[in-house]
């Protein structure tokens, strides 16, 4: 395992990075960043908590030839000397220094998020690093050690970067609660759509205070990723994402070329609207005679039966006939050319007479609009960027094709669960008694490190553990009590 860490370490380039950024000393440190760092990833690995005097247990604990080769005991004037707790603690708070902020502001610094960057990106395997390009988002709280401070007086505690925040706790979010601390924005890799199943590790993170917009904080983040040349394809995000300004979330996504697909939040349902008359609904255009009730239909409840889903499916299907058609892809500037749904053969509409000679299977228009509009006169209209901005995705909302592809977002739970398990070691209050971003985000991404080869190793030792269960099965067979299995045992002839 340890070697595997100093890959990664060496890898990411993290250790030169700090090096760079220290003081100069008049004599060399016994521990060196890369040191540190392995021994930071080393406890995380182990399940042990963000403490510096687990990080002080880990590096001492080594076998004695790996103590001597990575610095933890060195050859002093007087013998050889072991590492001391004051050491780890001294070299930590140089670098928390060396990558904190002059003015702290909760957001972390430029050098810190790609140190974190580079640190998970080299610990997703070579054989993963192509495999998806979606990515499933979401935030999770982190308390901070210190003592809360009212809301009122915020900064004047003794993590002055602290602030209060919301989270929901498996309630509805009016039925939520407040913490104190920070917010973490994750990215998770999923397979891509109709494409085999991948490890889900962690791509990208950031911490930010609970004064920020945790949404807000992850975009700079994968646009980073973007320009390094990691292309994100599809982003999954709940509503808490979708419901933010399209100029925060959204759009930049959008400019890096990312594809949304979202869950909305209620107000952003149903018809929000018209554009040259056609009706703006769950971030598309459909005809100005759709059916009131289609434009309603809602995602399907957790738990539906098949039937149900059949029935919304169908309903779902006969919305999209009267969706306009897309005539030219998106330009430079953002804008498409869309059709009416009559002249592209979907639907029959008296205003269209070429579209009365299609077979009655259509859907046809009856009382067609009598002041009918730029969407039912022109043969194509232009939606500019605006159009839908903030509501319009990948699939159809809330389509079959929809809920297939929203339902790899689940991933982004797991990772919040797994960073707040137990087992492995949990982010609870009191997991880092650091003060500050600076260290609760460097140990952060140290667990990433840490998680992301736990899943990989799990994933290559069981390769087809999440394949698709499409192979036939043994018949089901009704279990028989054991009180039923010794009646019979024990009944006469």
């Amino acid at each position: 395992m340890l070697a595997v860490i100093e890959d990664i370490v060496d890898a990411s380039g993290a250790a030169e990075m700090i090096e760079a950024l220290l003081p100069p000393a008049v004599r060399a440190r016994q521990l060196t960043a890369r040191t540190l760092l392995a021994g930071m990833i080393l406890t995380l690995a182990d399940g042990r908590p963000a403490h510096l005097t687990r990080v002080h247990q880990a590096l001492t604990g080594l076998a004695e030839h790996d103590q001597k080769r990575l610095g933890v005991t060195a050859q002093w004037k007087n013998g050889p000397h072991q590492l001391t707790y004051r050491q780890v603690e001294h070299t930590t708070r140089l670098i928390r220094k060396a990558l904190a902020k002059e003015t702290p502001d909760g957001a972390p610094t430029a050098d810190l998020q790609r140190l974190c960057d580079q640190l998970t990106e080299a610990s997703i395997p070579a054989e993963f690093k192509d495999a998806s390009t979606s990515l499933a988002a979401d935030w999770t709280d982190v308390e901070a050690w210190a003592r809360a401070v009212p809301a009122s007086t915020p900064g004047t505690g003794a993590d002055p970067e602290a602030r209060w925040g919301h989270r929901n706790v498996n309630r509805a979010i009016e039925e939520g609660e407040m913490f104190f601390g920070y917010y973490m924005p994750a990215a998770t890799m999923v397979n891509d759509e109709d494409r085999p199943a991948v490890p889900e590790l962690a791509r990208r993170i950031t911490v930010c205070s609970s004064a920020h917009d945790p949404a807000a904080a992850l975009v700079p983040v994968l646009a980073s990723m973007a320009a390094s040349g990691i292309k994100p394809g599809d982003i999954l995000a709940d509503s808490g994402f979708s419901y933010r300004q399209p100029d925060t979330w959204a759009n930049p996504l959008r400019s890096i070329g990312a594809q949304l697909v979202v869950d909305l939040h209620p107000q952003d349902r149903g018809p929000q609207g018209t554009h040259q008359g056609a009706i703006i609904c769950n971030g598309n255009l459909y005809c100005p005679q759709t059916p009131g009730p289609l434009l309603q239909l809602i995602p399907l409840p957790p738990g539906a039966s098949a039937a149900q889903s059949a029935a919304h499916d169908q309903q779902t299907a006969e919305l999209s006939r009267y969706k306009l058609g897309l005539h030219a892809a998106e330009d430079a500037d953002g804008c498409r050319r869309l059709a009416c749904p009559a002249t592209i053969g979907k639907i029959r509409c008296p205003l269209r007479p070429a579209s009365m000679t299609l077979d009655r299977s259509r859907p046809e228009i009856l009382t067609p609009p009598e002041n009918p509009q730029a969407c039912c006169t022109h043969k194509t209209i232009t939606a500019g960027p605006g159009v839908a901005a903030k509501t319009r995705q990948k699939r159809d909302y809330p389509s079959a094709a929809w809920r297939r592809s929203y339902r790899r977002r689940t991933a982004s739970e797991r990772l919040n669960a797994s960073v707040k398990d137990t087992a492995t070691g949990s982010i609870d209050r009191g997991w880092i008694r650091l003060m500050g971003i600076t260290p609760l985000m460097l140990f952060l991404a140290c667990m990433m490190v840490a998680r992301n080869q736990r899943i990989a190793a799990t994933w290559q030792a069981h390769p087809d553990k999440d394949a698709p269960r499409t192979a036939a099965r043994q018949p089901h067979r009704p279990r028989t009590s054991r009180h039923h299995e010794h009646t019979a045992a024990t009944a006469p002839p």
